[in-house]
């Protein structure tokens, strides 16, 4: 266990969705001071966790104690778009208060909001321009703000509050690489406790230990992920050095139960042989006989609790090496010949206002890294591309079969089951096929048969991908937006893997920069100052 002293606490805590899938049986984890980077695959109950000690959810038993205030960021910072900044913020009505002191009303109830908040405003615009955000207007609606500095608004709520915990579930997803930068350097500042579950390695290099939450229990490693990993790569050499070991000694054992078993039938033979010719008392022949009757039992048992030993000794070591399933997709046949052209896009005019100027074609197998700020546009092109925006002006044509993955992974039904879901978009599938694509998916037996809705993010991508994957025609221009956002890091590789043999086209709006530079990017297009144009890695700190 950690050796901080305690601030937050779960002692035999249980919890399971309705539909009785268990997430936690008696977990005991206690938090301290300082920044713990909370890792585990995907559905080991990382965010439910999270959800728990915020009171988002209640454990069917067991306790949690936290000490003081929690601050909560959760994975998906969903606003209302119709609130002001500072009313995300929780300013508004002591900033109302000071504003009406300000003008000259003296009432007693403004000096009451206020309290020794004097100073809220100036701290609300300081918070912002740290987090890169000195552009966000106070009395601006949320409406007007991208995804991502909405992340950093509520962010910046949770640090005026100046919680005495704070919990962050995976905080740079759908941030851009300037907007996680301010993220890492308030992470970096924070001096309270802090867990933070992410896939980010850069964020989880600047915490103080790693919780490594799987199979419903905790292990913890000082340090950060780097060092983490470093330790867990000893011990999984280890582990497997012991396997080979325990594998070694099985055959032994076996070698040995089969000599004594011949060496046990021999004497048998040669000790039946000697009573057919009576040469001795038959009263000592049968003594002879008994005493090798039990001294062969006690030899074969012997031999037997040794094999058993040997099995136990080699399911020990084989537990004691991790097998973290990962994705495993089989992408079908999309290969695309180099010149044929897969999109045009001609004086194509979106809403919200970018735009592209002229006829933009991509041709071939290209691998498209489509970047730029929070609120440029991105997800609108794809989205617009895809056929699910139109267009103001201009056209935005594919020319082979596309699937288009959404950064929210709003595609599924959550009141049908994963199989179901996989079902409606391969009607002509039969259940059989459409179970054994899942399986390949890591949704095997009862997990294809689980509801969309209890999904962790990591799971809804496996799901959203194998509907879409599974689905006809296979597509040729595949369009992924931030495709790694839920994904654990052996999911991350597994992920890029499978890309790597993919044929077809590739456009991919990501900020995860070790991921865009695994997949053999081959051209980027940055959208800035509502224009589509060529870029290279320098000009924008990109991988080369």
């Amino acid at each position: 266990m950690s050796s901080f002293p305690t601030s937050l606490s779960c002692t035999s805590l249980s919890f399971a969705w309705p539909d009785g899938t268990t997430v936690f049986e008696d977990l005991q984890i206690a938090f301290g001071p300082g920044r713990t980077g909370l890792v585990g695959v995907n559905g080991s109950g990382k965010s439910t966790l999270l959800k728990l000690i915020a009171g988002e959810l209640t454990p069917a038993d067991g306790t949690i104690r936290v000490a003081g205030e929690v601050g909560y960021l959760p994975q998906n910072v969903t606003l209302d778009t119709a609130l002001r900044v500072d009313e995300a913020l929780g300013i508004a009505a002591t900033r109302a208060a000071l504003h009406a002191i300000e003008a000259g009303d003296v009432a007693e109830e403004h000096f009451d909001v206020v309290g020794d908040d004097w100073d809220v405003e100036e701290r609300a615009l300081a918070m912002l321009g740290e987090l890169g955000l000195g552009h966000v207007e106070l009395d601006r609606t949320i409406g007007e703000v991208s995804g991502g500095e909405s992340v950093l608004l509520r962010l910046a709520a949770l640090l005026l509050r100046r919680p005495d915990i704070l919990l962050l579930d995976e905080p740079t997803n759908n941030l851009d690489l300037y907007a996680r930068r301010r993220l890492y350097a308030a992470v970096e500042a924070w001096s309270g406790v802090m867990v933070v579950v992410s896939h980010d390695r850069e964020l989880l290099d600047l915490v103080d230990q790693i919780a490594d939450l799987r199979s419903g229990e905790v292990t913890w490693y000082g340090g950060n992920f780097s060092a983490y990993e470093e330790v867990l790569a000893g011990e999984q050499e280890a582990a497997e050095r012991m396997v080979r070991v325990a594998e070694a000694d099985l055959k032994q054992q076996k070698r040995e139960l089969v000599d004594a078993q011949v060496k046990l039938a021999r004497r048998k033979r040669y000790g039946q042989k000697l009573f057919e010719q009576k040469r001795e008392p038959k009263i000592v022949m049968g003594a002879r006989k008994r005493a090798a009757q039990e001294s062969a039992g006690k030899h074969r048992i012997m031999h037997e609790e040794k094999l058993a030993e040997a099995k136990d000794r080699l399911d020990d070591a084989v537990e004691a090496v991790r097998d973290d399933d990962e994705i495993r997709v089989d992408l079908p046949y999309t290969a695309v010949p180099p010149g044929r052209t897969v999109l045009t896009l001609e004086n194509l005019e979106l809403k919200y206002g970018a735009r592209v100027n002229g006829v933009f074609d991509l041709r071939g197998p290209e691998r498209i890294a489509l970047i730029g700020r929070n609120g440029a546009g991105k997800t609108t092109l794809l989205r617009t591309i895809a056929g699910e925006l139109e267009a103001v002006s201009g056209h935005a044509l594919a020319h082979v079969p596309l699937r288009f993955l959404p950064q929210r992974l709003d595609v599924l039904d959550g009141e049908r089951t994963v199989a179901e879901n996989v079902a409606r978009f391969a009607p002509a599938a039969t259940n059989n096929r459409v179970r054994a694509r899942l399986a390949r998916f890591l949704f095997k037996g009862a997990k294809a048969d689980q509801q969309a809705a209890t999904l962790s993010g990591g799971e809804r991508f496996r799901a959203t991908l194998a509907a879409l994957m599974l689905a006809e025609p296979a597509p040729q221009l595949l369009m992924l937006d931030e495709p790694t956002n839920n994904l654990d890091l052996a999911s991350v590789r597994q992920l890029t893997t499978a890309l790597e043999s993919y044929e077809g086209a590739l456009i991919v709006a990501s900020h995860d920069l070790p991921f865009l530079e695994s997949i053999g990017i081959t051209r980027r297009l940055l959208l800035e100052g509502g224009e589509l144009k060529e870029t290279t890695a320098e000009a924008v700190g990109y991988p080369t």
